[in-house]
């Protein structure tokens, strides 16, 4: 693995200077799912390329797991000191000067960005200011609630790319009507890509059903990480709490795999033993991919306020309730693949019941399983202008 070194001092790099290769900016798992189609099309292309690592989301658990999983080399490049700061504003700037770092000595003539983590606002700002093409997957989604900082990355990056890589006609409509100044192409999503990719291998592979003594479709699944649900002690009671209340209605037991945000607020807010003993739920720490994939595809019900796991459980038709008053992925919003409840008790109850007795025939809205290789196909012509 790389390691970052300081660059002599130089702000700016000639464009005679670049050369044709593609940097891949990841930093938190679902940057890691999102792009791992993506690197996989380069691969197969022998399109030079290589990775940065972030760092932002670092356990061995939910980081080397994950790579091993969807079959990815390990990255050239990886961020240090970033998982130690604890402000939005620390963690940015260490990843924007470790980026550029890298950057600098590389100089490749493209950067991808995938999302809405600060990860991807720091790749695209390094690269931004570096003269170089950025390229954003994911691009157009908006949650329009500004106490997202998830929604602020999005805006910012969308409007320093050049190439804008929108899911679906949703996105295309947000960045036409925000003028943004690069160039849109509709391509569906990469998720997809990856969730049908490895869907069957994780059927073939993965013993987490016998591990967590689960039937197909007799469980559910939760998952909650954003900071505006765990970062507020009501918020991350009351969204536990409903869960827990869904769970005994429904007589659906509901497994909890906690994030290492989570598991940390809730040892802080003196919340560990009383999540214990919430009945219908059980905690368990995070699983790699294929073992997540699998339970998310198996599963009766999704309870998150994850944007990929609410297309994951949409893609493998489980209804999902977000814990969320507004999502960016309003397509699964339709066809009754997904509901809002936010963090209120009855709220997530009553969402609950009717997605357990929903139709669950709703088609897939994010694309057929080929964005990564229109993606790679339209950098490669940029490379070439």
């Amino acid at each position: 693995m790389g390691t970052v070194n300081m660059f002599e001092e130089k702000k700016v790099i000639r464009k005679d200077e670049l050369v044709d290769e593609i940097a891949v900016v990841v930093g938190t798992r679902p940057g890691i799912v999102m792009f791992a189609p993506i690197i996989h099309e380069l691969r197969k292309g022998n399109v030079p390329h290589f990775c940065i690592h972030t760092g932002q989301h670092y356990s061995p658990n939910m980081d080397y797991e994950f790579f091993k999983d969807l079959n990815l080399p390990v990255p050239e490049f990886r961020v240090s000191g970033v998982s130690e700061r604890k402000t939005h504003g620390g963690q940015t700037a260490a990843m924007l000067e470790g980026i550029e770092n890298v950057l600098m000595n590389k100089k490749p003539r493209l950067v991808l960005v995938g999302g809405d983590a600060n990860t991807n606002l720091a790749g695209a700002l390094a690269a931004r200011k570096l003269r170089m093409l950025v390229g954003h997957v994911e691009a157009g989604e908006r949650s329009f609630d500004w106490r997202m900082p998830e929604e602020h990355n999005r805006r910012i990056i969308d409007h320093i790319s050049d190439l804008l890589f929108a899911t679906g006609e949703n996105g295309k409509e947000h960045l036409l009507k925000e003028c943004v100044q690069g160039r849109i192409f509709v391509t569906g999503n990469t998720i997809v890509d990856a969730s049908l990719q490895h869907f069957e291998i994780a059927r073939a592979k993965s013993d987490a059903l016998e591990r967590f003594g689960l039937s197909p479709s007799s469980y559910g699944v939760m998952t909650t990480h954003r900071e505006e649900n765990v970062d507020f002690e009501p918020s991350l009671r009351g969204s536990l709490e409903g869960v827990s209340m869904a769970a005994e209605a429904l007589k659906l037991p509901v497994l909890l795999l906690v994030h290492p945000r989570t598991q940390k607020r809730l040892r802080e807010f003196g919340l560990e033993a009383w999540a214990q003993k919430l009945p219908g739920i059980k905690i368990h720490d995070a699983v790699g991919y294929l073992d997540f994939l699998s339970l998310v595809a198996s599963s009766a019900l999704v309870f998150t306020d994850s944007g990929g796991v609410q297309q994951e459980a949409c893609i493998h038709h489980v209804p999902a309730v977000t814990l969320r008053e507004n999502t960016e992925w309003v397509e699964t919003l339709e066809h009754g693949a997904n509901r809002l409840a936010g963090t209120d008790r009855e709220s997530i109850v009553k969402a609950a019941k009717e997605a357990y007795v929903a139709e669950r025939s709703w088609p897939v809205p994010f694309g057929n399983g080929d964005a990564a290789a229109r993606i790679v196909e339209i950098c490669l012509r940029a490379l070439k202008e």
